[in-house]
């Protein structure tokens, strides 16, 4: 609640006091992600989230300044301090802080243990960028050397930043799913005869049941995805980042929403004296 707190903040600020408001809001949101993260699969995993999401965003992001691929040129001003190999060290936790969800997410609307997870996650993942990128250019927090051709409506970012960002959370996706546990997938043991016997999911690892247990991937995908379609359209004034962002992102965070909430109010509550069995 922290994080959203300090982004609600941000129409009223500027200069120095906006920059460090983005940093703290994007430290704290990773810090939600990861603690979430430790708490389904244990903190080993949460360690891999970090060092999976972040180290490829860190790379990606610091290859694509010193050469223009894949994003295109671009240069970082130096108002997000400090910097790991010249790239703000917000910019590898923001790409932690919503790969993980994103993961979760494409999860949800695939089959168990498919690997159409990964592509759902990169668009999803990718689409953030449709509201980021026009906030950070226009907050001088980074300059594009050639910014045409550019989505209608969206001045200033080149359609290369688009596909840089899909291509980057493709590899970031597929990494995750490798390394996070998916609680769906079947698991199999080798018996005698050479037949698979088929186990239940690990005590723990089940379907998330409960509004508590979806709280803080959903907060973070419906805040982020509702809350930046209000600030492009009310305090921003770039409708046309406003519609962008609120169909392609909500085409994966709208579905997901909905399936966590309808799966939260169908999750078995547990039996108390007194109530009807």
């Amino acid at each position: 609640m922290a994080a959203v707190l300090v982004q609600v903040a941000h129409p009223l600020l500027s200069g120095t006091a906006l920059h460090l408001a983005t940093s703290a809001a994007v430290v704290l949101f990773c810090a939600a992600v990861l603690a979430d993260a430790a708490r389904r699969f244990g903190p080993a995993t949460a360690g891999l989230v970090l060092l999976v999401a972040g180290g490829l965003g860190l790379l990606a992001e610091a290859v694509g300044t010193r050469t223009g691929f894949p994003f295109g040129e671009y240069a970082y001003s130096g108002s997000l301090q400090p910097e790991v190999i010249g790239v703000p060290l917000v910019v590898p936790l923001a790409w932690t802080m919503m790969a993980y969800p994103m993961l979760l997410a494409g999860r949800t609307l695939a089959p168990p243990g498919s690997w159409v997870a990964v592509p759902v996650a990169a668009v999803g993942l990718a689409s953030w960028d449709l509201f980021l990128d026009p906030m950070m250019v226009a907050e001088g927090h980074w300059v594009w050397g050639d910014p045409t051709p550019g989505l209608p409506g969206i001045p200033g970012i080149p359609l290369t930043n688009y596909a840089g960002w899909l291509l980057v959370a493709l590899v970031i996706s597929a990494a995750l799913h490798r390394v996070v546990p998916d609680p769906r997938r079947r698991r199999t043991r080798r018996v005698t005869g050479g037949q698979d016997l088929v186990l239940p999911a690990p005590r723990g690892t089940e379907r998330a049941r409960g509004s508590a247990e979806l709280f803080v991937p959903a907060l973070l995908l419906g805040w982020t995805w509702l809350g930046s379609t209000v600030d492009a359209l009310v305090f921003s004034g770039r409708p046309w980042v406003a519609l962008w962002g609120v169909v392609v992102m909500g085409a994966v965070v709208g579905p997901v929403l909905a399936h966590w909430w309808w799966a939260s109010r169908a999750a078995p509550r547990p039996w108390r004296p007194g109530s009807r069995a």
